[in-house]
């Protein structure tokens, strides 16, 4: 599993937010627990001390910790039965004093020998959806809600098709995409006009592979240019760094979801721009999933030769047709 270092660290956070509250609502147990029994309390130290002299000792040259450590088991055993008996004579739970977390196997630190627990994991993939949902939207998008009756039937000369095959053969396709995503997965190029779905398939592919635990990131084609303009001309800028690892993101993330190619203004640094990141992402295995309204010919007379080539050689091409999908629901009053 690829992480994110940005969410990896909101993660952790959480976890250790869990942390501080479960060490919280024991600091507050021992004060209910004093007010009320303090022959509780003086057993607890009893046991603390115990516990500390060994740890004490076993810092000491020649101090052989196993065997103080068999010979204050009984000691300790005994002191926590007493304690259990006191507490449930003072009206507790026999393990109210126990400490409580809400991941056993790694104790919400996140991690069980150095690696990441699945607590951990969890979050993170949470998190990494909650991010994406921000941008794409995908909270209502989904494979299951794209809904193959918005498109027409009716053959499409253009296209040699129908909408709607045309429409079921993407959505057929996205789908095996996006459950079997890995390494030797393909790059995808969804071509046709707008509202016809390209945006709704990258954010269900999204949510698939994001959940899976895939390191995903989504922007438009005006926003990542915008970024590599101002790395370049903007080095000492306030958010220097910020925009520094936001191209770290777009360049190293196992998907990257680049939405709208040929909505950026085009000039000389925007070509090169793309090209870096393209080309970059096919160097280094990558996977892009790239949104465009424009046709073939469009793409060839706006982009250089060899982003062309790039586009028209590494990338699955699926088209879309039709009217507006949101066009259709209004007028078939659907939401």
């Amino acid at each position: 599993m690829s992480y994110d270092g940005k969410i990896l660290a909101r993660a952790r956070d959480m976890i250790a937010g869990r942390r501080r509250a479960n060490a919280e609502t024991l600091a507050r147990r021992r004060a209910e627990v004093l007010a009320r029994s303090p022959a509780v309390m003086a057993a607890e130290a009893e046991i603390t001390g115990l516990i500390s002299a060994v740890a004490s000792g076993a810092l000491k040259k020649g101090f052989d910790a196993g065997t103080a450590v068999s010979g204050v088991r009984a000691d300790c055993e005994a002191l926590l039965r007493r304690r259990a008996e006191l507490l449930e004579r003072a009206g507790f739970p026999a393990d109210y004093l126990d400490e409580k977390y809400d991941c056993a196997l790694c104790r919400d630190t996140g991690y069980v020998l150095g690696k990441p627990c699945g607590c951990l994991n969890a979050v993170y993939k949470a998190e990494t959806v909650r991010e994406l949902s921000s941008m794409l939207s995908i909270g209502d998008q989904s494979f299951e809600r794209f809904d193959l009756s918005l498109y027409d039937d009716t053959y499409d000369r253009e296209h040699n098709d129908s909408p709607r095959a045309l429409a079921e053969a993407a959505f057929t396709i996205c789908r095996e995409y996006a459950a079997n995503f890995g390494k030797k997965s393909a790059n995808l190029l969804f071509r046709g006009g707008t509202g016809l779905g390209k945006t709704f398939l990258s954010a269900s592919i999204a949510r698939v592979v994001s959940e899976k635990g895939f390191s995903v990131v989504y922007d438009t084609a005006v926003s990542v240019v915008g970024a590599f303009e101002l790395q370049k001309f903007d080095r000492g800028g306030a958010d220097a760094e910020e925009v520094a690892s936001r191209v770290r993101r777009y360049m190293d993330c196992e998907l990257l979801l680049l939405d709208d190619l040929g909505t950026e203004m085009i000039t000389g640094f925007a070509q090169s721009a793309l090209y870096s990141l393209v080309n970059g992402r096919l160097l280094s295995g990558g996977k892009t999933v790239i949104t465009t309204n424009l046709g073939g010919e469009e793409l060839r007379r706006r982009y250089t030769p060899p982003l062309v080539s790039r586009l028209e050689g590494e990338y699955i091409a699926l088209s879309f047709a039709g009217r507006d999908i949101r066009t259709v629901k209004r007028e078939r009053g659907l939401r």
